[in-house]
């Protein structure tokens, strides 16, 4: 057996060096029994190795790759021609033509054949790279085939394969081809099938689409193919397409385009018997794989033959459950602004805090609401509060529920008494009363944790070891009963009744719509939008100070605070940004995950924001903005008091509303103070496990500080106690982040895989609006910044940011913006909480705001309606 040729028999599931991914699969499938595929071999990475090594042009010219970045195209462009020119242009060493020569005359030098691609960096179970590197069809003779094994190799270094590469983080120097040499089947007709459906990754749905001739009228796009869909062995969907064109293999070699006859156009492209023995075929590929398959398969005189398969690789994994029942799961990060992957140590610290159990998938995490639905009372409540929180949630939710047999039915958890809604008013207008009558509740309630992150801060600082591990354990108690302490919850529960009260009544009385908008600008004690107020005030320290601007243009993350100082009024910047950090250095984005790189660990994260408010703020903005922002809400509830005075009952309806409107005032603004708390002992708890980690460092248990974010808070306390560490748990950790960093998490998933987005149910949206949930009332245009992290931010006055989601870290950059626009957000997330305190009309629940919204474009945004006009 050469190195440099193998048979697909002959091939071992350990040398993927050698032939690839796709070369690897196809020696898989001619080894299932009852499986067929055209035989063939592949020419090994060892031929293409040998045929470039010694080529100082080609090694020249890949250390100029090397240094270049996805964005640089046309350098790409010009580089990555010179290569492929040079590779095709090589002599194929002897003892590899001599190899193929072999193997043709095996299998039959007079036989058509396909000769494809088979990198080593393709068709795995995390990228799939699918479609990057070439093929071709019909290749007739030894000497065809030698020159397309040549274009073969070459297709490593197409635009697309260089990019893709990048973009993924594979060393270009590192990724070897192979090529596959099959003989060509002719078939009536050919397709692709789907173990799990593509469009809604349901596991139990295969796909299949089909058309008449080679498989590449239809990857190519020159024709629609038929699709059909199959569960658990039955035909459940049927699309029959018109099919006008078929490619169809020439007999001397290559292949050709030819119109199918009018008669056979709408013809089923496979019989039903058919579609249900390919189905059986792709269940048993997926079972000797072990996940779910994109296959590539053609149809010849009745039988199946297939020519690929490999993972799909863009399924979001499914929560883990213990049974085999159905279970029904919602997204963490929708609810907490936080949709990225987080990292283990992050995740098990945040379910430290939580209560009840999450699931994990994709680094994210899930909780499982199949009981809530399950009872009709439970599943109400569930419903209102996704509906308040996050419509499309709640219509996933509904998309499931109206199925009928996917959740079983229970009986009501309890009957409540008819009377017992208005009980529950009852309780919570209680709450209300004895909280009014608490001027000094929010302040205590401040106070208490002020108090406790002290303590916390001169406690730490005296633990290492098992000890300090084992004492974050005990702090994370004492931060649930601050967080869940149910007198904070009804301090803004209470206000938030309040804000809908409002909403509500107003709309039923005046025809006003969302009013408690403009009546919560400018509130006291919101931790949060005090945050971008005052950055504005270190903008007002700097700007007097161009050398200061001038640095901070150029600024240098490695040496930022020792270049400050050297600048004319470097010492009073460094002042200002400081006193900031120390009361908001542990904000970030994302900051629920603790491994998240926290302001005071990167001030230049700040830098662009400082240089934004200089440039677009006079002095004393903060202080104005607030002012301008109480002085609106003012006006509004006195315009309020005096339209209701002229109702039937107006005196009361007033009082009442009065008395609504200072119950919301006085206490939303607590909303945004729990999660500051929390944030703020996260950044003592980091700071203190970044130390232990140094520790680990100098005893050669780790190798970097950070190696700790891949291991669980309990993997870590085992490492602390035992000095020892299986670093394959690592590598393999970072391997899945950056593949989960590349998924993007469902609203909803059920145990079948199926990830559901729900729609808005809404009637009398303009045609070409984009649809969200309002969340802060007004009507203003500007252009659209799209903007996926904070250290991009570059606005001018008047801007609308268009982002996938906001956290509180995001605030600093609301005060230069006319307007908001967010993918993932619902009525009291941080996002619409600050909008509606700075009155910035806001849309958000903006399902692909990022990518239907160009950077640049007018837009006009709607935050009474809930759309999005591009104008």
């Amino acid at each position: 057996m050469s190195s440099l040729v193998l048979g697909f028999q002959e091939m071992e599931k350990t040398q993927l060096l050698l032939v690839g991914g796709k070369g690897l699969n196809l020696g898989e499938l001619s080894k299932i029994q009852g499986i067929q595929v055209p035989e063939g071999f592949c020419v090994t990475t060892v031929g293409y190795q040998k045929a470039i090594e010694q080529n100082e042009r080609f090694q020249t010219l890949l250390d100029q790759l090397t240094l270049l970045k996805a964005e640089n195209r046309d350098q790409i462009s010009e580089i990555s021609r010179k290569i492929r020119q040079i590779i095709r242009e090589v002599e194929i060493p002897s003892d590899v033509v001599k190899a193929v020569a072999h193997y043709l005359s095996r299998f039959g030098d007079e036989h058509a054949y396909a000769v494809r691609s088979s990198a080593t960096a393709e068709d795995l179970p995390q990228a799939s790279f699918a479609g990057q590197q070439d093929t071709y069809l019909n290749i007739i003779g030894k000497e065809a085939i030698l020159k397309h094994i040549s274009k073969c190799w070459a297709s490593l270094f197409t635009d697309r394969a260089v990019i893709y590469r990048m973009q993924n983080r594979f060393d270009h120097r590192q990724v070897y081809i192979s090529v596959i040499v099959q003989r060509m089947v002719f078939p009536q007709a050919s397709g692709i099938l789907f173990t799990a459906d593509p469009l809604t990754s349901n596991r139990k749905l295969l796909s299949i689409d089909a058309g008449f001739g080679l498989g590449e009228a239809l990857v190519s796009g020159l024709v629609s193919a038929d699709c059909y869909k199959v569960r658990e062995g039955e035909i459940v969907h049927k699309l029959i397409a018109t099919k006008k064109l078929a490619v169809y293999g020439v007999k001397e070699g290559g292949t050709k385009t030819q119109p199918i006859d009018p008669d056979q156009q709408k013809t089923q492209t496979l019989t039903d018997r058919q579609i249900l023995q390919l189905a059986r075929l792709g269940r048993q590929i997926e079972a000797h794989f072990g996940c779910p398959q994109d296959i590539e398969w053609c149809l010849l005189v009745d039988t199946f033959y297939i020519v690929q398969s490999r993972p799909i690789t863009t399924l979001y994994p499914i929560p883990e459950a213990n049974d085999e029942e159905n279970h029904v799961y919602v997204s963490v990060g929708h609810q907490q602004m936080m949709i990225d992957p987080m990292k283990p140590l992050g995740m098990s610290i945040f379910q430290l805090t939580s209560f009840g159990p999450r699931f994990k998938a994709g680094g994210r995490l899930f909780v499982d609401v199949t009981h809530l639905l399950a009872s009709p009372d439970s599943r109400e409540t569930l419903l209102d509060t996704m509906g308040q929180h996050d419509p499309l949630m709640k219509d996933a939710l509904m998309t499931v529920i109206k199925r009928g047999d996917f959740i079983k039915s229970l009986p009501n958890d309890k009957q409540e008494p008819s009377s017992g809604k208005s009980n529950k008013r009852v309780s919570s207008a209680d709450s209300q009363v004895q909280i009014e009558n608490n001027p000094t509740i929010v302040s205590d309630l401040i106070k208490r944790s002020q108090t406790s992150i002290e303590e916390l801060k001169q406690a730490i600082q005296r633990k290492s070891g098992l000890d300090l591990l084992d004492f974050i354990l005990e702090d994370i108690q004492e931060l649930k009963k601050i967080l869940f302490d149910p007198q904070s919850s009804a301090v803004y529960m209470a206000a938030m009744d309040a804000y809908a009260w409002i909403n509500e009544k107003m709309n039923q009385w005046l025809g006003e719509k969302n009013v408690a908008d403009t009546l919560s600008q400018s509130v006291p004690n919101n931790i949060t939008s005090e945050m971008g107020l005052a950055l504005l005030d270190v903008a007002d320290v700097i700007s007097p100070y161009p050398e200061v601007i001038d640095y901070l243009h150029h600024v240098n993350d490695d040496n930022f605070w020792a270049e400050l100082v050297k600048v004319d009024g470097g010492q009073v910047a460094q002042d200002a940004i400081s006193a900031y950090l120390n009361q908001y250095g542990m904000r970030c984005a994302g900051e629920i995950d603790i491994t998240k790189t926290r302001w005071s660990e990167k001030p230049t994260t700040l830098v662009p924001l400082i240089l934004n408010n200089i440039k677009n703020f006079e002095h004393k903005a903060g202080q104005r903005k607030f002012e301008q922002g109480q002085l609106e809400a003012l006006q509004e509830e006195q315009e309020l008091l005096d339209r209701l005075q002229q109702l039937p009952d107006g005196e009361q309806k007033a009082k009442e509303t009065k008395r609504m409107i200072h119950l919301m005032r006085n206490y939303i603004g607590y909303r945004e103070y729990p999660k500051y708390g929390m944030v703020n002992r996260y950044g003592l708890y980091k700071q203190a496990l970044l130390k232990e980690a140094e520790q680990l460092v100098q005893m050669g248990v780790i190798h970097d500080k950070e190696d700790i974010y891949y291991l669980t808070f309990e993997e870590l306390r085992e490492v602390v106690r035992t000095n020892k560490l299986d670093y394959q748990i690592v590598s393999k950790r970072k391997d899945e982040y950056n593949f989960y960093e590349k998924l993007t998490p469902p609203r909803v998933i059920t145990s079948d895989g199926e990830t559901l987005s729900g729609e808005y149910q809404r009637e009398n949206l303009p045609a070409e609006a984009i649809a969200g949930l309002p969340v802060s009332s007004g009507v203003v245009e500007g252009r659209a910044r799209v903007i996926l992290t904070m250290e991009d931010a570059d606005l001018e006055d008047g801007d609308i940011l268009v982002t996938s989601f906001t956290d509180p870290s995001w605030t600093p950059l609301f005060v230069s913006i006319k307007g908001l626009v967010t993918e993932v957000g619902g009525l009291m997330t941080h996002g619409a909480v600050i909008a509606r305190e700075y009155g910035l009309p806001a849309v958000v629940g903006v399902e692909n705001a990022t990518k239907l919204i160009k950077d640049g474009q007018r837009i006009r945004v709607h935050g009474t309606e809930g759309y999005v006009d591009i104008l």
